[in-house]
């Protein structure tokens, strides 16, 4: 059987994680130093800190924002559950945003009324790879905290009018501060954990004075630095991998009557998963699917939808993805074959 997910764990992995365990460095140190100066380096950030999870990422972020108790805080409908429950633990109002059926994303027009219903803060969500159109949003004139976590890699690319060479900004760049989640299924994983960015310098010596005063049970063991580091500096082949793939699934999809997400406008989306909108039920295709040895998984399983159904009748955009996106296996370990397998699957989709 394919699995839907891997974390595509190779020699060099294994082989950073047993130097841990065989120097017996395994609580936060060297290698939680270098994770950080690798990841300032990709994002391109002022500076960064590496912790044990995004809900304690987003703690000294808001922290940092000096965000009144009880303030509304907005999110995806379609965000990591995670993120509803840190919410409320943290002491501030969840305001749940429903979404776009064609990005996955929050709009500005939901964004908008978050605002209206006391939101002062948004925690955006880059959902399966896709980077918003940012402008608009920052023009609302509300701090923004990115999650990266399934966006590593997105970016935005706007041509001068001179005809210089392209601008680039990287998802991760954006925000006042970023949280790149390392948990088993994000974009880059530790095995756990986070890391928070500042991409700028004044937000950054705000959190530096937190961070370097935080208890080392808050920061990330040396052992999943290991791993991490090297998923990131792994990271542009195995996503040039996921690309190629993602534009092969995507062509043999429109065989079918069923669709994938439209994709970030003027740059480019990370490849994250393969969601696929369904036109059919999902038990059916789930197994038609398994039929041909191919998992597959409801692809927001795990998000805030999921986790509180009930009380989000209002997310009807958000509600509806949550019974009819599926999500296909995209990761770089999957063989000649099994691409062939797949796309003949996709082509196929009852």
């Amino acid at each position: 059987m394919i699995q839907t997910y891997s974390s595509t764990i190779r020699r060099k992995e294994m082989d950073a994680v047993l130097t841990c365990l065989v120097d017996e460095k395994i609580g936060p140190g060297d290698m939680n130093q270098r994770l950080v100066q690798s990841v300032k380096e990709f994002f391109g950030v002022d500076g960064a800190a590496a912790l044990r999870s995004p809900a304690l990422a987003l703690k000294y972020a808001v922290t940092a924002l000096d965000l009144p108790a009880e303030s509304g805080v907005m999110i995806s409908a379609l965000a990591p559950a995670w993120q509803i429950r840190a919410v409320e633990d943290l002491g501030f109002k969840p305001i749940v945003l429903d979404v776009s059926a064609d990005t996955a994303l929050v709009t500005v027009e939901a964004i908008e009324s978050g605002i209206k219903e006391g939101g002062r803060l948004l925690l955006l969500a880059e959902t399966m790879g896709n980077l918003p159109d940012m402008e608009p949003i920052l023009a609302l004139g509300i701090p923004v905290v990115e999650d990266v976590s399934q966006s590593v890699g997105a970016y935005h690319e706007t041509v001068p009018a001179d005809g210089a060479e392209p601008l680039v900004k990287k998802a991760g760049t954006y925000g006042v501060y970023s949280i790149l989640g390392l948990e088993e299924r994000d974009g880059v994983t530790g095995g756990g954990g986070a890391v928070i960015m500042a991409p700028s310098r004044r937000e950054w010596i705000v959190l530096k004075r937190l961070t370097d005063d935080a208890p080392s049970t808050d920061i990330l063991p040396d052992l999943n630095s290991a791993l991490a580091f090297v998923q990131l500096k792994e990271f542009p082949r195995n996503e040039q991998i996921r690309r190629e793939l993602f534009g092969a699934f995507r062509k043999a999809l429109m065989a079918s009557r069923h669709k994938t997400f439209m994709r970030t406008q003027n740059g480019e989306s990370a490849a994250f998963a393969f969601p696929v909108v369904l036109n059919s039920g999902f038990k059916d295709v789930k197994q038609y699917a398994a039929r041909k040895d191919i998992e597959i998984s409801a692809a927001f399983e795990s998000s805030v939808i999921a986790a509180r159904q009930e009380s989000l009748e209002n997310c009807i955009q958000a509600q509806s993805l949550l019974l009819r996106c599926a999500a296909f296996p995209l990761y770089p370990r999957l063989g000649n074959s099994q691409s062939a397998k797949i796309l003949k699957v996709l082509g196929t989709l009852p």
